[in-house]
């Protein structure tokens, strides 16, 4: 009997309480304000490091766009997914080695990556407030990325991993398997945001990867010759002609069992990326 009375007197009293603290004057809302998280866009560049850069030059950067939300666990701490595009490539006439040159090898790829990121600020972050909307962070963790490499041969694009041009899958390479389309990387970065206004921040970051593949570019191991590569009306077929390019350049190079790439270290690439954020907010009333 007497829950049945007091049920209603409960519910109206929390409506007024709930009310109070919606209406509550703005000095109070301020107070009580915390922010809970942010969605953003990362607009930069991308460059690869791997078996046609092997001295880690930084002269062919390509485009990378992005979408992310950071979710903040405090001022320090927060977690993110970012989902990233970016094009990748190089070729060995930038190369200053004369083997390297000679060899005359080449790529491009799309690349679409999905990361997820902790990140820690080196100060304390509190967006709104005068003194404390700076800090650089540091930023870790790991993604699973897409690639697709490709090259051109007398004006036309090949897609390279059908391709086979290690002898992966052939009966004379066995232990060469044709390589996954699909990887992942570690990330280690860092970078500064700053608060431009109550609802949005910017910053610059770079974001280094240590991918878990050596085939962004299809080049990893040695050649194979020609005789991997069945013929086509007695001309060397389109993937014996990719699997070495040297003779534009005069003898060819391309030696069965010559190394045509070093095996022993993973690809990698970087971006530098501009970013800008909405962030979200959310009000506590505490009775």
């Amino acid at each position: 009997m007497h829950r049945h009375f007091l049920y209603p007197g409960y519910l109206i009293f929390w409506l007024v309480m709930t009310a109070g603290c919606l209406f509550s004057s703005n000095l109070a809302a301020q107070n009580e304000l915390q922010y809970v998280g942010e969605l953003g866009i990362s607009v930069g560049a991308a460059h690869y490091f791997g078996d046609l850069n092997t001295r880690g030059a930084i002269n062919r950067p390509k485009p990378a766009v992005g979408i992310y939300y950071r979710k903040y666990l405090n001022d320090y701490v927060g977690l993110r997914a970012h989902g990233r595009f970016m094009q990748l490539g190089y070729s060995d006439t930038y190369n200053k080695n004369e083997f390297q040159n000679r060899r005359n090898l080449s790529f491009n790829t799309n690349l679409w990556e999905l990361a997820l990121q902790g990140d820690f600020n080196f100060f304390r972050f509190e967006p709104g407030s005068l003194y404390e909307r700076f800090s650089p962070y540091l930023t870790g963790g790991t993604s699973i990325f897409y690639f697709n490499p490709y090259t051109y041969l007398g004006g036309v694009k090949y897609y390279l991993q059908p391709m086979r041009t290690e002898g992966q899958g052939s009966a004379l390479y066995p232990n060469r398997k044709p390589y996954s389309l699909v990887s992942y990387a570690w990330l280690i970065g860092g970078g500064f945001k700053y608060n431009i206004s109550k609802s949005v921040n910017v910053g610059l970051e770079a974001l280094y990867r240590f991918t878990q593949t050596d085939y962004l570019d299809d080049v990893s191991t040695t050649y194979v010759g020609e005789a991997v590569f069945p013929t086509v009306n007695g001309l060397p077929s389109v993937a014996a002609q990719l699997q070495d390019r040297s003779g534009v350049k005069g003898t060819p190079i391309g030696v069965v069992g010559r190394q045509r790439g070093n095996s022993r270290d993973k690809d990698q690439f970087v971006t530098l990326e501009l970013t800008i954020s909405i962030l979200f907010t959310s009000y506590n009333c505490k009775f």
